[in-house]
């Protein structure tokens, strides 16, 4: 099998495993109707909170990590090591722009963490640590996530092989893009803080 061809598989099975959307499937288990009629209207943890139930935000916050964590590891069972970062690569894209919702998703941090877990538990680490400490400091939600993602970021450079760390600059990117209203309102003093408002840092 070509490199291109394994990285091509390995990006399939991201998209296909990370389009599940757990946040809308969960939502109307629950009887609480169409996710994204409500809030900033994504499908991630942060927009299943606004529905008040704080337990279904957990359990889509934990399913969205899990999902991108499944697909790097089914990618690397199937396919070889060699395809698990274009798997990393294609669930957070999934996740944001799922086929079946006419690929309309989330912003992709929850995902991030699931992926960042299968490829390097330092990234993870740097990652999820980097989060909190920068969300305890600023009590901005978003500006921990991305601080989290940028502190991963040079995690993966400094630790990781050159796959794994392109891999993530590319999901720290484009996550950053998704990002690009909260980043607006952070550079404007604007963005609310945790408790304040409606933050949308989307997961």
């Amino acid at each position: 099998m070509s490199p291109w061809t394994l990285h091509l598989l390995g990006l399939l099975i991201g998209l296909l495993l990370g389009s599940i959307p757990f946040g809308l499937i969960l939502t109307r288990a629950a009887g609480l109707g169409d996710i994204r009629s409500i809030g900033s209207g994504n499908i991630g943890a942060t927009n299943v909170l606004r529905t008040g139930n704080r337990k279904l935000a957990a359990a889509t916050l934990l399913l969205d990590a899990l999902k991108g964590t499944a697909a790097v590891l089914l990618a690397a069972a199937l396919l070889g090591p060699g395809a698990a970062p274009a798997a990393a690569v294609g669930a957070v894209l999934g996740h944001c722009h799922p086929p079946w919702l006419g690929f309309r998703g989330g912003k992709g941090v929850a995902t991030s963490l699931g992926v960042f877990l299968a490829l390097s538990i330092w990234v993870f680490l740097a990652a999820a640590l980097g989060w909190l400490a920068v969300a305890k400091v600023t009590r901005i939600s978003s500006a921990g996530a991305l601080g989290g993602l940028a502190i991963a970021l040079l995690a993966a450079w400094a630790l990781e092989v050159p796959a794994v760390a392109i891999a993530v600059t590319l999901i720290v990117l484009y996550v950053y893009v998704r990002h690009h209203e909260n980043i607006r309102r952070l550079l404007a003093g604007t963005e609310p803080r945790i408790g304040q408002g409606k933050e949308k840092p989307g997961a």
